[in-house]
């Protein structure tokens, strides 16, 4: 599939019979301009918008700009400086408009901290201390040896001491405590259903 030549338009001479054509009532010549014209504005935009579908919509309000003030542009003026100067101006409104809704955005989010923050803390906390109590009463239904294993690592005891102590390999060690995290796991999930 052949895609279609790009329409160029160079010089003063070649965009102002089409602006002429637009003005006299002919919009979809406008197109034509478009055409022309929107690659260079999209890459002129995209040199001060991070955002490549922010670039799109500002491209189109410069377009929708120029349409309503194509009367404005004098003939045999270069239209791609004209067309930028637009982009300017739109670019900063798009920076004021991003400025505002981040401004909104931030005073929302202040709000709802006000609003929720010491509920949530609250329900948080609570969440925590009833986590905490399930697991202490998990601990102490382990068997003793697994018992021992989970205090000595909450205690931050290195397993070979352990090993010492249990009288046994620091590997032994390991296995005890992923037994005892295995059964954990399985008696919070129960406190859970």
């Amino acid at each position: 599939m052949e895609l279609p030549e790009r329409v160029r338009m160079t010089s003063p001479s070649d965009v102002s019979p089409v602006v002429s054509e637009v003005l006299r009532g002919n919009r979809d010549a406008f197109r034509r301009l478009v055409d022309a014209f929107s690659l260079p504005l999209r890459s002129y935009l995209a040199g001060q918008i991070y955002r490549l579908d922010d670039v799109d919509d500002v491209a189109q309000e410069v377009f929708i700009a120029a349409y309503r003030n194509l009367d404005k542009f004098r003939l045999g003026d270069d239209f791609a400086l004209w067309l930028r100067g637009i982009a300017r101006n739109e670019v900063l409104m798009y920076f004021r408009t991003s400025a505002r809704r981040q401004s909104a955005l931030e005073r929302f989010r202040g709000e709802v901290v006000q609003i929720v923050g010491d509920e949530f803390d609250a329900a948080t906390a609570e969440d925590r201390s009833d986590r905490t109590e399930r697991l202490l009463l998990c601990i102490s239904q382990l068997p003793e040896r697994l018992r021992r294993v989970v205090r000595a690592g909450l205690d931050g005891a290195k397993p070979a001491a352990m090993a010492a102590e249990l009288g046994t390999t620091p590997t032994a060690v390991y296995n005890l405590h992923y037994r005892a995290n295995q059964l954990l796991r399985v008696c919070l999930q129960k406190g859970n259903a």
